[in-house]
């Protein structure tokens, strides 16, 4: 396995799901972020994104390792920045220190798959089917073209980050372990949208 940084600085952010080979970009304009990405920019370009709870400072226990693949300044004080995901971790314990922003301690040995370079053999027909029917219902445009140029973990973690369903659940297919168990847990909630909005439409007639 890859060595990883067993400390890292974490962005809390809620809302955002990120996910290994993904692309994220972020805005950077509050000072204690500022200092996280120029600290993370200037020592091996590593950081953490872990989704925010909602009550106090909680966040939850697992997050995604992302390396800053694109850093430009703004004439204002913005940093405009672009994240590739690499592996997900677990997170262990908080360390304090003085810095304005959050470090913790990780581990990734759950998440070996994440920097596993062979393609996943999986069998996501029924998931894609499903897919494409709830993307058009829910008029969501999406270039299927490029799509399918997408490695098969590619393809899952894409469809995971940008599918409109709750921050739950997408919380639980970063969780998930394996990319098997990821597609079922996926291909699981879309049914249930797809379902509901059945029952909805015949509610209606």
């Amino acid at each position: 396995m890859k060595k990883f940084p067993n400390v890292i600085p974490v962005f809390p952010l809620s809302g955002v799901i990120y996910f290994p080979k993904t692309n994220l970009p972020l805005n950077i304009f509050e000072q204690r972020y500022l200092n996280l990405v120029n600290d993370a920019y200037n020592k091996d370009k590593l950081m953490g994104m872990v989704q925010s709870k909602k009550e106090g400072n909680a966040v939850y226990d697992v997050g995604c390792l992302g390396k800053i693949s694109d850093y430009q300044k703004s004439k204002d004080g913005r940093i405009l920045i672009n994240l590739t995901g690499i592996s997900r971790f677990k997170i262990l314990k908080e360390i304090n220190s003085n810095k304005l922003y959050r470090e913790f301690q990780v581990d990734y040995k759950n998440f070996i798959e994440d920097t596993n370079d062979q393609t996943s053999e999986i069998n996501a027909f029924s998931l894609m089917e499903k897919v494409k029917n709830f993307f058009k219902k829910n008029g969501l445009l999406l270039n299927w073209k490029e799509f399918e140029k997408l490695d098969n973990m590619q393809k899952i973690n894409t469809l995971a980050m940008v599918a409109p369903i709750t921050n739950e659940e997408k919380q639980k297919l970063l969780e998930s372990i394996s990319i098997e168990n990821k597609v079922k847990t996926l291909e699981s909630i879309i049914s249930f949208y797809l379902y509901e909005t059945g029952l909805n439409n015949q509610t209606i007639q």
